[in-house]
């Protein structure tokens, strides 16, 4: 009985360590979540080497949020993306062209010419949080619309006139840009 006492509190002590360590970065990936309401719902994620992922936490609406700090394509120390969980399959391959030399542009090119590229769902929102650290972010958010161009939905294909635009024309890429941060 002297013996399992220790054992117990150890595996207690260990199980409540890394309950902090999940608990820090489902905090941290929800940084780019746009609500309280679509924090507390979401599903968050953590992204393994082979552009698979474990979930952190299973959430009860179609969002999904993960961090993307020190990772490829990641432009600043602190990044945190949200979307549709739809949106995995293309977020997954973007992860893995970004890891690539050159940070995948032949690949995406590639993908995008011959048909394998995975498109998002339409109509589906990005929403980002990245900056130098926490203190000190920028937010910006996209909604998806794969092939849509400015015939196709009636906006300009430019920003210059300030409001909502299409960058990516008639690609999957392509989404709505709105104006502000």
């Amino acid at each position: 009985m002297k013996r399992i006492i220790p054992i117990v509190c150890s595996l207690l002590a260990v199980s409540a360590g890394a309950f902090a360590q999940d608990q820090a970065a489902i905090d941290k990936a929800l940084v780019a979540a746009p609500s309280a309401q679509l924090k507390t719902a979401a599903t968050v994620i953590k992204w393994k080497a082979d552009y698979t992922y474990d979930t952190l936490k299973k959430g009860t609406n179609n969002m999904v949020c993960y961090d993307k700090s020190g990772m490829p394509g990641a432009n600043q120390p602190f990044y945190t993306e949200c979307t549709s969980l739809g949106n995995l399959p293309r977020v997954a391959q973007n992860l893995k062209f970004e890891a690539m030399p050159d940070k995948g542009k032949a690949a995406f090119d590639a993908a995008e010419k011959d048909g394998t590229r995975v498109k998002p769902e339409f109509g589906s929102v990005w929403y980002h949080a990245m900056g130098a650290d926490p203190e000190h972010l920028r937010t910006h958010m996209t909604i998806a619309v794969p092939g849509a161009t400015g015939q196709s939905l009636g906006l300009p294909t430019d920003g210059k006139a300030g409001g909502v635009w299409i960058m990516n024309a008639g690609t999957t890429t392509a989404h709505l840009m709105t104006p502000g941060e």
